[in-house]
């Protein structure tokens, strides 16, 4: 019998971070900052504008919001900040969506849908 809500939701805890890190993932710029931070423990913004290709003031708003949901962090070396990723900022993500993917996987290989009475296998769609 299925719980509503399943009872591991309880590790969801921060729905506010999931958006904000949700939110921050949603821009291509944000997507390639990210994948060039992957690529180096750490650069100079002025290295991440030369990599992504855009106004320095419009790289440093998408800092801005990286920043704010905690996906990257700046360390302040005068005269330079330094940004890094800081992957724990993605713990409730990954919790929600490993929740997503073990609800959405059917014990028995049929998908369905969860209602009040029980599982209720969906029909393919053709």
């Amino acid at each position: 019998m299925l719980t509503y809500p399943p009872d591991d939701m309880a590790q969801v805890k921060d729905t506010e971070s999931i958006v904000a890190v949700a939110k921050a993932l949603a821009h291509p710029a944000r997507v390639k900052i990210i994948t060039f931070l992957l690529s180096r423990p750490g650069c100079i913004g002025g290295d991440i504008v030369d990599q992504v290709g855009l106004a320095q003031s419009t790289v440093s708003e998408h800092l801005r919001i990286l920043k704010a949901s905690g996906l990257v962090v700046g360390t302040i070396e005068r005269p330079k900040i330094c940004y890094s990723l800081d992957p724990e900022s993605l713990k409730s993500l990954h919790t929600l969506i490993g929740l997503i993917e073990a609800h959405n996987a059917p014990e028995d290989g049929v998908p369905c849908c969860y209602t009040p009475i029980g599982c209720i296998p969906k029909e393919n769609d053709k």
